[in-house]
């Protein structure tokens, strides 16, 4: 019995301070890593507190502060969004071997947004260009290797003068093209970052300022971010881009089984996304209402 009590303790230590760590992504990369899991390793503390006995009562409900910060910290990113919205766009992460081109093309027609952020956009799935072209003219395809790379689809008129209104970093895996929206140019902008620390992630955020000062103005960001939105990671985004990200977080990505919100869309007044089906690909598609100012 003893020995099943210290292997408790000890996981909820183990718990404790990972999710203490969780909020450190601003210090050390693996921050956000952990923060992927933060409502999983929550549950796990709180289940590990649960049932306490009467006399250690003081000390449950001081332990168990962390955890039940640490998951409304994650469910407030449920709440909705504003519901209206002067521009939509769709966003999605095609992958790269994308099994249902036809469907992906049939539903972003269907859906008829002002804008279209694509990732993953292979040699072998590029005919979805083709699909589009005669509703979305303006494209552009920015390649961060030779076989992949990520892509700006809209209906609305280009910026003037046109041949400043695009932009490729194969660096961060960004593509921007400028566009006139009721309430002036914005930059419709593209994103996928890798996987989070240990992966390059980190090395990409490191050049986000730089790139996002390449495109000044006001900004409408789609993309895949490998991150969880209550990630110091997408406050570095939002910060940078000088927006707001669409509401709720919404699953897009299965981690073996794990729902992850980490595709998202942003706006100078942020706004409303929705989930799309997934159409071939591993991530889900997402449909914003974005609102171009307050009010």
């Amino acid at each position: 019995m003893r020995a099943v009590q210290w292997v408790m303790r000890a996981l909820l230590a183990v718990a404790l301070v990972a999710l203490g760590l969780s909020f450190l992504g601003m210090v050390h990369p693996v921050g956000d890593s952990l923060a992927v899991f933060r409502l999983g390793i929550a549950a796990l503390a709180l289940a590990l507190l649960w049932p306490a006995r009467p006399g250690r009562l003081p000390a449950i409900l001081l332990l168990g502060a962390l955890p039940l910060m640490a998951a409304g910290s994650v469910l407030w990113h449920k709440l909705p969004g504003p519901e209206s919205g002067a521009l939509t766009l769709y966003q999605k992460n095609m992958f790269h071997r994308n099994s249902d081109i036809a469907g992906l093309a049939a539903d972003i027609l269907q859906a008829a947004p002002d804008i279209v952020t694509l990732q993953e956009v292979s040699v072998e799935n590029e005919l979805l260009l083709d699909l589009l072209w005669q509703a979305y003219p303006a494209q552009h395809l920015c390649r961060y290797n030779r076989r992949s790379g990520v892509a700006v689809l809209t209906k609305l008129p280009l910026a003037q003068p046109e041949g400043t209104g695009r932009f490729c970093s194969a660096d961060i895996g960004l593509a921007g093209l400028r566009v006139e929206t009721p309430a002036g140019p914005h930059w419709a902008l593209s994103l996928h970052l890798a996987w989070p620390w240990p992966g390059r992630q980190p090395l990409q955020l490191a050049k986000i300022d730089a790139a996002l000062a390449q495109v000044p103005g006001p900004r409408l960001l789609g993309g895949d971010f490998n991150m969880v939105p209550w990630s110091h990671a997408l406050r570095q985004v939002a910060r940078a881009t000088g927006a707001t990200r669409a509401a709720p977080s919404v699953p897009s990505f299965s981690l073996r089984g794990v729902p992850l919100p980490i595709d998202h869309v942003f706006a100078p007044a942020g706004g409303q996304a929705v989930a799309r089906p997934w159409l071939g690909s591993d991530h889900r598609g997402l449909f914003a209402r974005l609102r171009l100012s307050e009010g």
